[in-house]
Order: structure tokens, then C-alpha cells, then sequence
């Protein structure tokens, strides 16, 4: 009777925490908007921005997630089944998180990669709710909820960085490779 109640109050979670985010249909590449002051993919300072500070400069459902750690629906993420080569960064603060060769298919629902791009990327704290034991992966820089990290990932980390696709801006790496060029020239 306690397994068929737990199962019953995480659905119900599950439920509740799909029903009040928006649909994911339109998934921007990136977030640069000029309403956005903190958004730098060259910036290393920490962001502390107050909550309606936040609510201002971000979207809906980019705010929903980073600040409100919610979830996106499982398989909604334009980043789920996304093979481009480049670099996956913070949409809330732009701080690089994680290069695109560390991305695997988990089959979880979720874009998963099993390595950020740096130690600093990513911050580790304990997460003990909905009943579960797990540990959240928030941005290095502004502290936004990114989503979880599990032990069962591929070699050579054997991890799983679980991460929302609404929280992800991504850079290819030809893009990137021509604007730095194109920085050298000036």
C-alpha cells in the first residue's frame, strides 16, 4: 500500500509540474535578447539578480525552469534528438555548459550529456524533494536549476547530467569558430 501511494503522490507531482509550464513547441537557439543584461558568453562574473529581476528579463518558460526549478515535459526538448556539433550554454546568464561530443542519447526524455565543459560550469547541491534522494546541477555563474545528474551514465564519467532543454542555448561550432576569426582581424 505505501509503494502504490507513493507512485500515486510522484504522479500527481509529475502531473501538477507538466500542467503549469508552457508548451515547448518553440524552443529558442538563443537567448540574447536585449532585455537581458547579465546574457554574456564571454562574461565569468557571478550573477545575483533578485527574483523579479529575473521574472523581467526572462521568458516565461526559461524563468519557470531556471528560477522556479521546474521540469519541461519528457521528449519535448528541441535538444533532445539534436546532433549539431558546437556548445550548449546557460539561457538565463550564457555561460558555457557543456560541448556537444559529451552528449549521448539516454533515452530519459531529456537532452543528457555525461561531462559539463568545465569544474566551474556546474554547481552540486543535494535534492531531497517529491520523496526522492538525487542531486540538482544549477549554472556555475547565475545559479539557475539546470536539472539533476544520476551514476548511470556512459564512460568515462559514468554520469548523466539530466538538463531541461528550455534552460540550453546552443552555439555551433562553426559560428563560433568565425566570430573569434573575425575578433582576431579587428
Amino acid at each position: 500500500m505505501k509503494g502504490f501511494k507513493m507512485l500515486l503522490l510522484a504522479t500527481l507531482i509529475v502531473q501538477g509540474c507538466y500542467s503549469q509550464q508552457t508548451k515547448q513547441k518553440e524552443v529558442k537557439m538563443d537567448s540574447t535578447e536585449k532585455n537581458n543584461p547579465v546574457y554574456s558568453r564571454t562574461d565569468k562574473a557571478k550573477v545575483n539578480l533578485k527574483e523579479d529581476e529575473w521574472k523581467k528579463i526572462l521568458s516565461p518558460d526559461v524563468y519557470y525552469i531556471a528560477r522556479q526549478k521546474g521540469t519541461e515535459r519528457p521528449w519535448t526538448s528541441k535538444f533532445e534528438n539534436f546532433k549539431e556539433i558546437g556548445t550548449y550554454y546557460c539561457a538565463a546568464c550564457g555561460n558555457a555548459l557543456f560541448k556537444s561530443d559529451t552528449k549521448f542519447d539516454s533515452g530519459c526524455g531529456w537532452p543528457s550529456f555525461y561531462e559539463p565543459i568545465s569544474k566551474s560550469a556546474i554547481i552540486y547541491l543535494p535534492d531531497n524533494t517529491h520523496g526522492m534522494v538525487r542531486t540538482e546541477v544549477q549554472c556555475g555563474r547565475c545559479k539557475s536549476h539546470l536539472g539533476h545528474v544520476f551514476e548511470d551514465g556512459p564512460p568515462p564519467t559514468g554520469l548523466r547530467y539530466c538538463i531541461n532543454g528550455v534552460i540550453l542555448d546552443f552555439e555551433k561550432a562553426e559560428a563560433a569558430k568565425k566570430k573569434y576569426e573575425e575578433g582576431k582581424k579587428g
